[in-house]
């Protein structure tokens, strides 16, 4: 079975460090954007089975990513997960109707997260 490749893109080089050590433990390959727009690019090229997406990021932030990554027929089926510090319904709600497949606030659980992740891979969550 092939490993599946995971983007984070997000701006907190911890949480890279901290998700690649869980990732390999998981069988899961990596790959890491700091940007919306290298999130974009790497989605076009290496076509990710899952993006893990924060929502606020500089250049372009991961709601602006999202709608991008839904309109693009290349990338509109890759699943995503939104990771945010932004917990107000209205975001939340908002992503999620934007084509999140699942929304996770900050501060989580890395086990939640964890969970998260291998269900969808596991294609628990439509795209």
């Amino acid at each position: 079975m092939k490993q599946p490749l995971v983007l984070l893109a997000d701006d907190d080089v911890l949480l890279h460090r901290v998700l690649a050590f869980k990732a390999a433990q998981q069988n899961w390959r990596m790959m890491s954007a700091y940007d919306g727009n290298e999130c974009l690019r790497l989605a076009l090229t290496e076509r990710p089975s899952l993006i893990i997406l924060d929502g606020m990021m500089p250049v372009l932030d991961g709601f602006a990513t999202l709608r991008e990554l839904r309109r693009l027929p290349e990338t509109a089926s890759i699943p995503v997960l939104m990771l945010s510090a932004r917990n107000r319904e209205t975001d939340v709600v908002g992503a999620l109707d934007e084509g999140a497949n699942d929304y996770l606030t900050k501060p989580f659980s890395p086990a939640e997260l964890l969970a998260r992740v291998s269900r969808i891979l596991a294609g628990g969550v439509a795209a």
